[in-house]
């Protein structure tokens, strides 16, 4: 790769590794979060910092916004979007200071977004990491 003209991926590549991700997991998986949407940002909104107690904005790489399955299996989800938040800023800081790609870091959060939203364990949500 030719560094002197290499540039930092933007939002929109965020995205773009966010479908592609979320595209090869299992059906069943994806089939928890209908009409998904991601929306990537620099960083969270203040609220989202103070809400979770973070001492920094850099600590966070993503946020599951939608229904649970409760208010799905009630039918009284239309009003709450299925929404993942990607933070381009904290996941390009922490793809500096770990080995491992880009890719591998967007796929971790997608999984782990939904996974912890729908009460998957750990475990569950490694072997669907595996397989995608």
């Amino acid at each position: 790769m030719e560094w002197t003209a290499a540039k930092a991926p933007t939002l929109d590549d965020i995205e773009t590794l966010a479908r592609e991700a979320f595209a090869s997991l299992p059906e069943g998986f994806r089939a928890l979060c209908d009409d998904l949407v991601f929306m990537v940002q620099d960083f969270p909104d203040k609220s989202v910092v103070a809400e979770m107690e973070l001492e920094s904005d850099f600590d966070i790489l993503g946020l599951f916004h939608g229904a649970d399955l409760a208010m799905r299996e009630g039918g009284s989800h239309a009003a709450y979007p299925t929404m993942i938040f990607l933070y381009h800023r904290p996941i390009l800081d922490y793809w500096a200071e770990h080995d491992t790609t880009l890719g591998d870091i967007v796929r971790h959060i997608v999984i782990h977004e939904i996974g912890h939203h729908f009460g998957l364990s750990d475990d569950a949500m490694h072997v669907i990491e595996e397989r995608a």
